[in-house]
C-alpha cells in the first residue's frame, strides 16, 4: 500500500484530471458563446462567467504545482517507490502542460479573451499577465531540457508504468499518461538545442543524478519554471514550534475549528485573508465515545481506519484538502506557521449531532470552484459550514466573492470576534508573538492579522 502522503497526491492527480476536462468544456462553451455574438467585449455575465473559470482554473492548476513541487523530499521515498512517484509527478505534470496548451490553442489569437485571462483577481491572489506567464514557460529551453528526461523514463520503463494501473489508486494516472503522453513530446534535437541554450552548472549537475531522479528533479523544475518566485519558498517547512503544538493539545476539544496559515505556501495565494484555511477539529477516540458516537451511523463504518490514522497522535481531524474530504491527524493542521482556535457556543449534544453530520461528507472530493451552492465538493470552510449550519441557531451569512457565495476561513474568525457562534480561544501568529495567546490577547492578535492584506513574498 502507498504511504498516506502518495494516496492523498494520487487522489489529487485523479480528480484533477476529470475536473480538467470539466472546465475545458465550460470553457468552450463560454468561447463559443463570445463568438456568436461577436462583440469586442464581455457582457456582464459573461464576465462574471469569465472570472468564475479563471478563478476555478487557476486554484486547481495550483494544487497541481503542490503535488509536483512536494519531490522536493523525494530521497525520503524508498527506491521500490519511485515508479509510483514519477508516475504521480508526471501524470500532475502533464495536466499542467496540456490546460496551458489548451488554452493556447483555442485563445491565443483572440485578444479579447487573452486580455480577461491576463487580468488580476485581488479576492484570490491571482497576478496580472498570469496568462503570458504561463506560456512563455511552455517555450523556454530548460523547460524543454527537464522534460526531456521525464518522457525519457517513462519510455524506458513503459511497461513497469503500465502495470500500476492494477492499483486502483493509481489507475486514472496511467490513463492520463496514456491520453495526453503525445503533450510532452520532446525530440533530441530540441534537447540540443536547450541543451546548448541553458548549460549551467545547476543543469550540469543534474547529468550526475540516475535517470528516475533526473526526471522527478526535472518535473519539479518545470513546476517552478510555471510558477513566479513571489508564491512560494522551496524548502520551507511549516511547524508549530513542539511547545505551542503541546499547549493546543490539552486545551482543544471537540467540535472546535482550528485554522491555520502557511507561509509561503503556494495555496495562500488563492483563499482570500491572511488565514487562508480550516479544519474541524473530532477530538479522539475517547472524547467521540464520551460524545456518544461510537455508534454513529456516519461514524461506525470508519471507527477502525480513524484508529489507524497515526500511532503517536490520537487527535483527529475532518478536513478539506486538496485531495478531497478525509480523517486525518490532528498533526495535519498543525503543519503550519500561525494557528488559531475558535469554540462554538453550543451545548455537547449540539456539537455531537454538528460532528455526526460533518461526516456524512468525508471521501467527498475537493471543490475547487468554491461553490457552496453544491455538496458534492467540498471547501475547507465547507465542512465547517456543513456540519453546524442550522444546529443550535448558527448562522453562516455567505459573501459573494469573484461571483460566487462564498466562506473564507477569515469569515470565521469573524464571527468569533463578534461572539455569533463560535467565540475566540487560542491563537498564534509569530509575527505577532512569540507564544501562543488566549482569550482577550488571541482576539487581539486575530484583530490584527485580519487588518493585514495577503503578503507579497
Amino acid at each position: 500500500m502507498l504511504p498516506d502522503a502518495l494516496q492523498a497526491q494520487a487522489r489529487t492527480v485523479a480528480h484533477l484530471a476529470v475536473y480538467f476536462e470539466e472546465l475545458k468544456q465550460a470553457a468552450l462553451r463560454l468561447r463559443d458563446q463570445f463568438q456568436v455574438r461577436e462583440l469586442g467585449f464581455f457582457s456582464p455575465s459573461e464576465d462574471e462567467a469569465a472570472r468564475q473559470l479563471l478563478i476555478s482554473y487557476w486554484m486547481a492548476r495550483t494544487a497541481l504545482f503542490d503535488v509536483v513541487l512536494n519531490y522536493r523530499d523525494a530521497e525520503q521515498v524508498p527506491a521500490s517507490l519511485r515508479p509510483e512517484q514519477f508516475l504521480i509527478g508526471y501524470s500532475a505534470a502533464l495536466l499542467l502542460v496540456d490546460a496551458a496548451r489548451f488554452l493556447r490553442e483555442n485563445y491565443h489569437d483572440q485578444p479579447v479573451i487573452r486580455a480577461k485571462l491576463n487580468e488580476p483577481e485581488p479576492h484570490f491572489g491571482i497576478p496580472a499577465e498570469s496568462y503570458d506567464t504561463v506560456q512563455r514557460s511552455l517555450t523556454s529551453p530548460v523547460h524543454v531540457w527537464h522534460l526531456y528526461h521525464a518522457v525519457r523514463y517513462h519510455e524506458e520503463h513503459a511497461a513497469e508504468l503500465q502495470n500500476l494501473a492494477a492499483d486502483p489508486l493509481l489507475a486514472p494516472l496511467v490513463e492520463v499518461v496514456d491520453r495526453l503522453g503525445t503533450r510532452l513530446q520532446v525530440s533530441v534535437y530540441e534537447f540540443a538545442k536547450a541543451r546548448i541554450r541553458s548549460r549551467t552548472r545547476q543543469l550540469s549537475n543534474t547529468v550526475r543524478r540516475n535517470l528516475v531522479d533526473r526526471a522527478l528533479y526535472g518535473l519539479q523544475k518545470v513546476a517552478c519554471l510555471m510558477v513566479t518566485d513571489r508564491f512560494t519558498r522551496l524548502g520551507h517547512q511549516p511547524a508549530l514550534p513542539a511547545s505551542v503544538a503541546e499547549e493546543l493539545r490539552s486545551l482543544l476539544l471537540p467540535g472546535d475549528v482550528i485554522v491555520n496559515r502557511k507561509e509561503f505556501a503556494l495555496t495562500n495565494y488563492f483563499l482570500p485573508g491572511y488565514w487562508p484555511h480550516a479544519a474541524l477539529y473530532l477530538g479522539d477516540s475517547g472524547d467521540l465515545e464520551r460524545l456518544g458516537l461510537r455508534e454513529h451511523q456516519e461514524l461506525k463504518p470508519r471507527w477502525r481506519r480513524m484508529l489507524d490514522l497515526d500511532q503517536h497522535e490520537p487527535g483527529r481531524v475532518l478536513e478539506a484538502m486538496r485531495d478531497g474530504v478525509w480523517l486525518r491527524s490532528v498533526r495535519t493542521p498543525f503543519r503550519a506557521d500561525a494557528i488559531a482556535v475558535v469554540r462554538p457556543m453550543l451545548s455537547q449534544k449540539d456539537i455531537a449531532q454538528a460532528i455526526g453530520r460533518g461526516m456524512l461528507h468525508e471521501g467527498k472530493a475537493y471543490d475547487f470552484d468554491f461553490d457552496f451552492t453544491r455538496s458534492d465538493r467540498l471547501v475547507c470552510t465547507e465542512v465547517v459550514y456543513r456540519s453546524y449550519q442550522g444546529i443550535g441557531g448558527m448562522q453562516f451569512p455567505l459573501t459573494r466573492r469573484a461571483g460566487r457565495l462564498t466562506l473564507a476561513a477569515e469569515d470565521l474568525l469573524r464571527l468569533s470576534l463578534a461572539h455569533a457562534g463560535f467565540q475566540p480561544l487560542a491563537a498564534f501568529a509569530p509575527s505577532h508573538a512569540d507564544r501562543l495567546l488566549l482569550g482577550r490577547d488571541a482576539e487581539s492578535v486575530l484583530r490584527d492579522t485580519l487588518q493585514e492584506p495577503v503578503a507579497a513574498n
